[in-house]
């Protein structure tokens, strides 16, 4: 069983003096560097000059640099940008200021376990992922709780590599839920794999097939919508608070009944082997390799796949039903989420 860490495994001491430099100020970003500076922590976020997130971590009392000049000033690095850019920016803005003694960590793997980033061997180099969007982070903390999280240590120089990433998760709050050991390696390639075959590309592409596939037996897409996209929330909270024993106890009979049925006949041996390749993919670096080319190439194959998903007859049902969900906080119906 994978080892685990609480409040009482962590030290603020450790970041006493230290200047810790939040490189990125979107989702993920914002979270840390408030979080940390709550905690009496000395943050600087590192930004481009001209970045639409300036004015707004200037706003909320935090001091903002370009990035070159935070990497310098910060003896923690905590890289939060989009993995994409991250290889650039960091040979670029990071890696001339990346002296020894200092620290670089990460929420994600990816760039590390691929070696897209090679840090200098006398730096720390770990990781603090938590298990939850920024601004949830943000929320649980300013109410006194956290969010789970995962820690990892790449590099440890300094022999205290781990001991300082633990005091960084008891600052953003982790601590207060628990943080689980990992390393680069399992979280990089445990997070593709369920984005790929569960959360992301699973789930969308279920819903989507449930869609058409009765809308093309003649159903009303509108009610087509309901029962295979909107109610899925209601089943993902159930499954969330208690595991799918509880979904199960709390779904009708006919349903319970329908899962153990016809469950194993959608997910089937087929789709299962399937899961395997895309596992071998994301292990031998096949996707990675794909996904960085993708990017260095201008992105049009990511574009074009982007603008033909929002354009999904199922998107357009959606947006004029949510207009009668007056309950939902409302999002941007098109473009890039919040934070990118």
């Amino acid at each position: 069983m994978a080892k685990r860490y609480y409040e009482q495994d962590g030290n603020l001491s450790l970041l006493k003096g230290k200047t810790v430099a939040i490189i990125g100020y979107g989702s993920q970003g914002h979270a840390h560097a408030l979080n940390l500076r709550d905690s009496g922590v000395d943050v600087v976020v590192g930004l481009y000059e001209g970045s639409n997130s300036w004015a707004k971590a200037q706003g909320a009392g935090l001091r903002v640099l370009p990035t070159a000049d935070a990497a310098k000033a910060g003896s923690i690095i905590m890289i939060l940008v989009s993995d994409h850019i991250q290889a650039d920016l960091y040979h670029r803005d990071i890696a001339p200021s990346l002296t020894a003694g200092k620290t670089l960590m990460f929420a994600h793997g990816f760039n590390i376990h691929y070696g897209q980033i090679q840090a200098p061997k006398d730096v720390d180099v770990s990781m603090i992922a938590p298990k939850a969007p920024g601004h949830r982070v943000r929320e649980l903390f300013t109410e006194g709780v956290g969010v789970l999280a995962l820690v990892a240590v790449h590099e440890n120089a300094s022999g205290k590599a781990l001991e300082q990433a633990l005091a960084y998760a008891l600052a953003l709050g982790c601590l207060k839920a628990g943080v689980i050991e990992t390393t680069f390696k399992e979280e990089t390639e445990s997070d593709l794999f369920g984005e790929q075959s569960v959360l992301c590309g699973g789930v969308s592409e279920l819903i989507r097939a449930g869609f058409e596939t009765l809308v093309e037996a003649g159903y009303a897409p509108e009610i087509a919508y309901f029962e295979c996209l909107h109610e899925l929330k209601l089943i993902v909270d159930l499954i969330q608070e208690g595991g799918l024993s509880y979904m199960r106890y709390s779904v009708s009979d006919t349903a319970e009944y329908g899962d153990y049925t016809r469950g194993p006949r959608v997910v089937n041996a087929q789709t299962r082997a399937e899961m395997k390749k895309i596992l071998a993919e994301v292990q031998s670096g096949e996707f990675a390799r794909q996904w960085i080319a993708e990017n260095k190439s201008g992105r049009k194959n990511f574009l074009a796949m982007r603008e033909a998903a929002q354009n999904q007859p199922i998107e357009k049902v959606g947006a004029e039903l949510r207009k009668m969900m007056t309950f939902l906080k409302k999002k941007k119906e098109v473009g890039v989420p919040a934070g990118r």
